[in-house]
């Protein structure tokens, strides 16, 4: 069993993303030690890219700003071996194919299972397509995990169910990630779609920023992945407010 796999299994798991570099890189190794002690259970990094297609403004901002700070894919690595040395909890590249690309399949899969890396999210690049990353990920011993949204046909999440490991993103709405008032209400239908067809974890994530949110979600999937409503506390520099929606998160988890 997957690292990922073994943290879905002990509980309602809280996916947490974070953009490597922004505000800064100190702050990044320091925000990943403090989720861990609030009850995170796994952590997405975001590798900075300079047009981040799945992604809203919130994000698209803290990428451009961690890009404009020097951040690297080759610093994004070494990031993630200092935090593999201080935590035990699964970490996840998120990322787009270009860098991957541009950095080399197989060297990228490697240099990731060097750095302590357990599964790799690239929304730009569909399951039809992955083939070379995936067997170049497998060989490395990290997960590929692949995307499904409202708009995917059953093909499509028959493929996905069957190509996925670690486990599923399934995307709330159709669109880019964001903070939102509201959660679709077909969301419950369109899970249970994807469970239908699958035994493996379902992680739901984009738009989710509250516990109410979160509590709802993790009634009918195994995680809840938030990102944005993070990046804006950041960059609102309030820890208080950080920690305190962090925990409201975990509890909304733990009580659902």
């Amino acid at each position: 069993m997957s690292r990922i796999a073994s943290a879905l299994a002990k509980r309602k798991a809280l996916v947490i993303y974070l953009t490597v570099g922004y505000p800064s890189v100190s702050t990044t190794l320091e925000v990943v030690r403090d989720l861990v002690s609030w009850g995170c259970d796994i952590v997405e990094l975001g590798i900075p890219f300079s047009d981040p297609m799945a992604d809203g403004a919130t994000i698209q901002k803290a990428s451009y700003q961690a890009l404009r700070g020097g951040v690297t894919t080759e610093i994004c690595f070494d990031i993630a071996s200092q935090l593999r040395r201080e935590v035990a909890i699964p970490l996840i590249f998120m990322t787009y194919y270009n860098p991957v690309f541009s950095f080399g399949l197989r060297a990228f899969c490697q240099a990731s299972a060097q750095a302590g890396i357990d599964g790799l999210i690239i929304p730009d690049l569909p399951p039809e397509e992955s083939l070379d990353l995936e067997a170049y990920a497998s060989e490395a011993g990290i997960d590929t995990i692949y995307l499904l949204s409202p708009t995917s046909n059953e093909e499509r999440i028959n493929l996905v169910a069957h190509r996925s490991r670690g486990f599923i993103y399934v995307v709330s709405v159709t669109g880019v990630t964001g903070t939102r008032k509201d959660l679709p209400e077909d969301l419950e239908g369109f899970v249970a779609r994807v469970r239908a067809k699958t035994s493996s974890p379902l992680c739901v994530g984009f738009g989710i920023s509250t516990p109410e949110q979160a509590k709802r979600v993790a009634r009918i999937a195994d995680g809840v992945i938030v990102g944005s409503r993070l990046i804006q506390l950041l960059e609102e520099n309030a820890p208080a407010d950080l920690s305190q929606f962090i925990t409201g998160l975990r509890n909304a988890l733990d009580t659902s």
